[in-house]
């Protein structure tokens, strides 16, 4: 990899927020809010509309083997993560550790149960995400970028909404299964919320994207 070649410290870039987002959002999937008053959900799903929106900007300058690529990457990282934290969890506290061995085991332990869900929902997830982009942009061409950005992250987040939440969620015993359908629907709900406001953010990220670029061998897109 050149990095000074433009398009690799695109990729790097979008890359290091990809795989931060993605970790992040493990770590802290463990607490549970209330969005709204309304419905309860790990607070990790913030993070997840990024994820799926730096997918779609990997996908348009990257193709399916980048998108696939960084998510077999992402997957063993997050791997990696559960085994750092699984050895962590092991270890006994001292006495006079600030965080103490339950407490330290009450926050990472149910981030275990998250980072299993998460890995199965993601891989499933970004595989769909892939399917969807390309079936849109094969009629689209390079119009409308919204609609294949925003239709494959919809499709894909509902996937992963409900794999993730179930895994994480029911087969611990954390929540009873109409429990799960109640706030896995508001969850992708929120989701799809979240993915519709992105729009005007997508638009950006690609003129920006496009003119950093500015390569003359580069696929003009048309917004």
């Amino acid at each position: 990899m050149n990095f000074n070649n433009r398009k690799d410290l695109v990729f790097v870039i979008l890359a290091g927020f990809f795989v931060t987002n993605a970790i992040v959002a493990e770590l802290i999937g463990g607490k549970l809010v209330q969005f709204f008053g309304m419905f309860t959900q790990s607070i990790g799903i913030i993070l997840w509309p990024f994820v799926f929106l730096l997918t779609d900007l990997i996908n348009e300058y990257f193709g399916k083997q980048g998108v696939r690529k960084l998510t077999y990457i992402t997957v063993a990282l997050i791997i990696y993560t559960y085994l750092i934290l699984s050895w962590g969890m092991a270890i006994p506290a001292t006495n006079f550790s600030p965080v103490g061995q339950e407490a330290f085991k009450t926050v990472f332990g149910q981030s275990q149960w998250i980072i299993v869900g998460s890995i199965v929902a993601f891989l499933c997830s970004q595989l769909v995400d892939v399917y969807v982009f390309w079936a849109f942009k094969k009629r689209t061409g390079n119009k409308l970028i919204w609609l294949r950005a925003t239709g494959s992250t919809l499709v894909s987040q509902l996937v992963d909404t409900f794999v993730v939440q179930y895994i994480a969620f029911v087969l611990p015993g954390k929540w009873a299964f109409n429990e799960f359908i109640v706030n896995a629907a508001w969850g992708y709900l929120f989701k799809l919320l979240v993915a519709l406001a992105l729009i005007p953010v997508i638009y950006v990220l690609h003129y920006a994207i496009r003119n950093y670029l500015s390569k003359p061998n580069l696929e003009k897109i048309e917004l």
